[in-house]
């Protein structure tokens, strides 16, 4: 054989040796076995545990990885799919006079339908079928992800899925009706800001602004009730508890189709993100209430703890005393339960606290016969992913960042899920210090829009247009001391 360099070109199954050199010939192969890589890793299936399968191929590490891309062939990837370049947040407009009156007429219309969507799929509500209440105001970007968790779990389509809505906004009511994978009902609060710009529960001509001093108050006889630390009404605080308030009544009390329940119903807000096995884990804390802890009448799958571990914690489940801060995520209980609570109506709404669950809270610590208990998961199975709300105002309202650890969680936690029994743990009871209040709920228009929702939950019925809340008398409320801020200041 002579020195001449040869190469290799490959035609089929056959080898043909060309002079050029075996440099060439190798870097041709080179590209060959690439090439071929390529094409093995396009028409192969990705394996059970490679990061691939539920990270879409991307194999980085980074903050700033989208969730939602992980679904670009999925079913439920539609629900994220957005008109508009950003809807975090759909921005409150100006609306004239004859839009507020076409809202107000539509919400009017839908309370009187009460229309569940796939029930011909999916069957009528049984008593015994899990109610799941979703609160929604008006950041789209949230809900869109909290949908995609719920469709995503498994049994999922034996629920009754309610969005209670006190923002009226077309987007997010086509939304809520492409979902296609369990009953679906819509309510919606009528007496929120949105509807009532300019008159109670909004803000009215003559209000007292936040920092009124008594004296300057009853001198302009300007109207309002100061609060435990002499601030008055700010109508954009008090939506949120008199919407909560509202939507426990007309689900247990004032819904036709749920006349007969005697379920769980659950309790999210838009900002949620459920695991899978939500459902199971629901059923399996319901079912070990009996021997695990027969005073607990609630159930809690969310919690807010920095640090916790699905392989030692997913099972495991504590016995404690319901506390609001602790345990308003993810909780659930039933109509018997819900009796109680309603007949503390007058201490829940006229607690001076802004907050729904503080003033949950307070009913129990004040009114009920026997505290609240609650079995709490040690691995929730709710999360809080929402960035900006009522509480907190951020630049970027993204729930990327968040929703991306949410997913390593479960993707770390994965064999941890669904798991076929419960560890009880029972925590030392700690001495709960009876909590004050934070303020902003002083008005005696607002107690009184509350209370009235205890005896209907009909716009028609409502108080709101009795003269009573346009001349209620300046009340100094001068035997209070300090002037200590609120939380929402």
């Amino acid at each position: 054989m002579s020195n001449k360099n040869y190469s290799l070109i490959l035609t089929g199954d056959l080898v043909v040796m060309r002079a050029g050199g075996w440099g060439r010939a190798v870097r041709v192969l080179g590209v060959v076995v690439l090439l071929s890589v390529a094409w093995l890793q396009l028409a192969l299936p990705p394996l059970p545990n490679d990061p691939r399968g539920v990270h879409g191929g991307n194999l980085r590490e980074t903050p700033e990885f989208d969730p939602s891309q992980s679904l670009p062939r999925s079913p439920v990837s539609k629900f994220l799919q957005s008109k508009t370049q950003s809807d975090s947040a759909i921005q409150s407009t100006v609306l004239s006079p004859e839009q507020i009156l076409e809202i107000r007429e539509q919400i009017h219309l839908r309370s009187e339908n009460e229309t569940v969507l796939n029930e011909e799929l999916y069957g009528p509500v049984q008593p015994d079928t899990i109610v799941i209440a979703v609160q929604v105001h008006n950041r789209l970007e949230y809900l869109r992800h909290l949908i995609v968790s719920l469709a995503q779990a498994r049994d999922i389509d034996s629920v009754l899925l309610i969005f209670s809505h006190d923002y009226f906004d077309e987007d997010i009511n086509q939304l809520v009706t492409t979902i296609d994978f369990c009953k679906v009902m819509q309510i919606f609060y009528p007496h929120s800001l949105q509807t009532h710009p300019h008159s109670f529960p909004g803000e009215t001509h003559g209000d007292c602004p936040r920092d009124t001093k008594p004296k300057e108050a009853e001198k302009n006889k300007c109207v309002g009730t100061p609060d435990l630390y002499k601030h008055y009404r700010e109508a954009r605080f008090t939506q949120t508890k008199h919407h909560w308030w509202w939507k426990a009544n007309k689900i247990f009390d004032d819904i036709w189709i749920l006349r007969n329940h005697t379920g769980l119903v659950l309790f999210l807000e838009e900002d949620h993100y459920v695991a899978e096995d939500f459902l199971h884990m629901l059923r399996l804390l319901t079912a070990a209430i009996p021997r695990a802890c027969s005073k607990c009448s609630l159930i809690t799958l969310g919690n807010y703890l920095k640090n916790y571990n699905f392989q030692t914690d997913g099972r495991k489940v504590e016995v404690t005393q319901w506390i609001s801060s602790k345990h308003n995520m993810g909780f659930a209980f039933n109509h018997s339960v819900w009796q109680q609570v309603k007949s503390c109506s007058s201490d829940f709404c006229n607690h001076d606290d802004y907050n729904w669950d503080w003033s949950l809270q307070h009913v129990s610590f004040s009114c009920l016969r026997q505290k609240l208990h609650t079995l709490v998961l040690r691995a929730p199975r709710v999360f809080h992913i929402g960035e900006c709300g009522v509480h907190h105002k951020k630049r970027d309202c993204s729930s990327r960042t968040v929703l991306n650890k949410v997913h390593k969680a479960l993707q770390a936690g994965q064999r941890a899920l669904f798991p076929r029994q419960l560890i009880v743990v029972h925590t030392p009871p700690k001495k709960v210090k009876k909590h004050k209040g934070n303020g902003g709920w002083g008005d005696t228009r607002d107690h009184a829009l509350c209370r009235s929702f205890s005896v209907s939950t009909s716009p028609e019925h409502s108080m709101v247009n009795n003269s009573f809340f346009y001349s209620v008398p300046v009340v100094s409320n001068s035997s209070i001391n300090g002037s200590v801020g609120r939380s929402v200041s």
